[in-house]
């Protein structure tokens, strides 16, 4: 199950300093928030630096298990917030209803967002575009392993139909991969990309 959509706009109020600063314009961009250390507090802050975000429910599924009073069911949703340029962020939320799953992952998603710093490491390619990533990352998520290599412009991503799709919320076009691992779940498969694409940014 897979929708695309764009956040219906709406007034935002910032309660934090940092949104405070971000409202008046004496912090204007994800990266010099991450640069000076601060912790996102509010999905509003990115929502007005990033705006051409946009969210997609990756996965939903259905938690049951047994308490002393029956059958307990909970929903459980993972969405994906990128712009397709550069921004990437992963978040869960759990709910007995789905939409208010739904709306917790988003929240997540967007508190969660980090960029990622495209590239051409491709010795293939060796041209100056934004296709790629400008080496070769690793990242972990629960039993998840995922390898992401330059690769050159044409090729594709080369990747499953999930992770495909979250490497194209980043902006990745041309791209190996290579996952290890209990891949269908899709909490730390999202966990693993998200952790190996922030690495093209703190490494880079």
């Amino acid at each position: 199950m897979n929708r695309s959509r764009r956040d219906t706009e709406e007034v935002w109020t910032p309660m934090t300093t940092l949104g405070k600063k971000v409202e008046s314009g004496a912090v204007t961009s994800i990266e010099e928030i991450i640069e000076q250390g601060l912790r996102i507090q509010e999905a509003g802050i990115v929502k007005k630096l990033l705006p051409d975000l946009k969210t997609e429910l990756v996965d939903v599924g259905i938690i049951q298990k047994m308490t002393s009073n029956g059958q307990s069911t909970r929903f459980k949703a993972i969405v994906a917030a990128g712009n397709q340029n550069g921004y990437l962020g992963v978040g869960q939320g759990k709910s007995k209803q789905m939409r208010i799953a739904i709306e917790k992952a988003t929240n997540q998603a967007y508190l969660n967002v980090s960029p990622v710093k495209l590239g051409c490491g491709s010795w293939e390619c060796r041209c100056d575009q934004k296709h790629s990533v400008p080496f070769k990352i690793r990242g972990k998520g629960g039993s998840v392993t995922i390898e992401i290599l330059p690769a050159p412009r044409g090729l594709g991503l080369v990747a499953g139909g999930k992770i495909k799709r979250l490497l194209e919320l980043a902006g990745l076009q041309d791209a190996w991969t290579n996952a290890t691992g209990s891949t269908a779940t899709m909490n730390s498969t999202s966990k693993a990309i998200l952790n190996c694409l922030r690495q093209t940014f703190s490494q880079g």
